[in-house]
């Protein structure tokens, strides 16, 4: 019998344990302003456009893909990502990078594009017929 107390206090435990990590790493803050993001040694969310005069870069040896992007205020990161690039990127009109920004530049844990939505081309078409 107290086996049994013993086991469910451990699995709640686990539990609070697995809840408290998630909610720490589901807190992360989303930001524009790239001088906040170099100041900061927290994992965030930045946001911006990708420049397109300095290109990408891939580095089929260490498995890299880099660029740079530009906030609202003009700043501009350089970002690396371990991984291959993302679809559609070339297309995209703003880029979401997760990660930090450490010894110069930021480390892109996931890399998410925005594409322009087929739905605005549509009714952009539909504006320039009437």
């Amino acid at each position: 019998m107290k086996n049994k107390y013993i086991f469910g206090g451990f699995i709640i435990v686990v539990f609070l344990g697995i809840m408290g990590y998630l909610f720490t790493q589901s807190n992360i803050q989303y930001q524009d302003d790239f001088t906040q993001v170099m100041k900061t040694s927290k994992t965030v969310k930045a946001t911006g456009s990708w420049v397109k005069e300095k290109n990408y870069q891939i580095d089929k040896v260490n498995k890299t893909f880099s660029f740079y992007i530009v906030d609202a205020n003009g700043n501009e990161m350089k970002v690396v990502y371990n991984g291959t690039i993302p679809n559609n990127f070339e297309s995209a009109t703003s880029v979401v990078v997760t990660g930090k920004y450490v010894e110069g530049y930021f480390h892109a844990k996931d890399i998410l594009t925005k594409c322009p939505s087929k739905y605005e081309e549509q009714q952009q078409v539909q504006t320039s017929n009437l």
